[in-house]
């Protein structure tokens, strides 16, 4: 079981590794206030909805998941739903009566949550009925990876779980050595038909086969120095991406690095802090540093493209890409638009003052929030 730190939120660790007193006071760093200008885009609700009571003001690592007819999202009480993409209208929702953690994974048909206490928990993505359950051995907080055959869950303590998609049979686990501290969450793994890539608090990126849960390879992201426990944390907590054939990875107080998914092969390395996923569009990846700065770097060469620095500290989602913009949410509530071209604010938005912690969704053209409260919209910027 980890230390009573890892319970802190990745932001709150961050800020103290900084040198920022978390604790509150005179020390304690203020989100950068909001800058004008003059907006070039509007963003048009399409429709919204409430989930319950939502995932809930804690540091959670909830996200709706879009199907080809249904949005799926979680309140952190039990509460599951589907609504149709189109127009918002729940099709159907259940009631689990339990606590549940890291929000939703949808694929094939299926629909996964975890409880907190490690149960994961598939059920029919038409109608909400049950399907199985299995149990892995502890918390399970980010996002349950499907695919035709497996459903793949990242346990916080440093193991991957593989069930059947089907019967919920358990198929292999794979367990990788993590220090006693840590980041609070874990990278949610990308699982294609043959392979699993999962980032680990150990600093490794490693390629599972999915028929066997043995090690391809492994590629050490970051390396852990410095003179304190806090100084050598080196977590991989997002979620490695898959753009033009080729894998980005991010860590926290260590580098970002892009990779030949086939050998493990470093094709560039880049010095970069960061804890959250990574977005790619316009031949660029997009990444949020530790102080919430929003960074374009060329996906080829690693070459710095822009760098938008007048979000720091606001507690930023993980970025996404959506038409020519790039969208990252914040801690107060807004969802903020920036230009993929050189970084410049296109369009805000006030979604809600609850705030943003989940990862924002896109689909085409329609950009899906899901605030702390459980209000659910599907947006578009015009």
């Amino acid at each position: 079981m980890k230390r009573w730190v890892q319970t802190l939120s990745a932001v709150s660790l961050a800020a103290l590794v900084s040198g920022c007193g978390f604790w509150g006071g005179r020390s304690e760093v203020e989100p950068s206030p909001l800058v004008d200008f003059e907006p070039e885009k509007q963003v048009q609700v399409v429709w919204e909805t409430d989930i319950g009571s939502g995932p809930g003001s804690l540091y959670h690592q909830f996200a709706p998941a879009v199907g080809d007819e249904f949005v799926f999202a979680a309140s952190r009480d039990g509460r599951v739903v589907a609504v149709d993409r189109t127009t918002g209208r729940e099709a159907w929702s259940v009631e689990l009566e339990e606590t549940l953690l890291g929000g939703v994974g949808a694929g094939f048909g299926t629909l996964v949550v975890v409880n907190d206490e490690g149960e994961v928990i598939a059920l029919d993505s038409a109608s909400g009925e049950e399907r199985w359950r299995g149990q892995v051995a502890s918390e399970v907080v980010a996002q349950p990876q499907i695919n035709n055959n497996l459903v793949v869950v990242q346990v916080i303590n440093g193991q991957l779980a593989a069930f059947d998609r089907v019967t919920g049979a358990p198929r292999w686990t794979f367990d990788s050595q993590i220090p006693q501290l840590s980041l609070r969450g874990t990278s949610a793994p990308v699982l294609t038909p043959n392979v699993t890539l999962a980032g680990f608090a150990n600093g490794k990126l490693i390629a599972v086969d999915n028929a066997s849960g043995n090690a391809i390879w492994e590629q050490r992201v970051a390396l852990a120095e410095g003179r304190s426990e806090l100084e050598r944390i080196v977590d991989v907590d997002g979620r490695p991406l898959i753009y033009n054939g080729t894998v980005f990875v991010g860590s926290y107080q260590g580098r970002l690095l892009a990779l030949n998914p086939y050998g493990a092969q470093v094709l560039w390395a880049k010095d970069f802090s960061s804890y959250r996923s990574l977005a790619a569009g316009f031949g660029n990846v997009y990444a949020i540093s530790a102080e919430d700065a929003v960074s374009a770097f060329d996906a080829g060469s690693s070459a710095s493209v822009w760098h938008q620095d007048a979000l720091r500290y606001r507690r930023l989602t993980s970025p996404v890409a959506l038409g020519n913009t790039v969208v990252v949410g914040d801690a107060q509530g807004y969802l903020h638009f920036l230009s993929q071209i050189d970084g410049h604010f296109v369009a805000r938005y006030n979604f809600d003052a609850s705030g943003l912690y989940s990862e924002p969704v896109v689909v085409e053209d329609t950009l899906y929030a899901f605030s702390n409260d459980g209000r659910l919209a599907a947006l578009k910027l015009n």
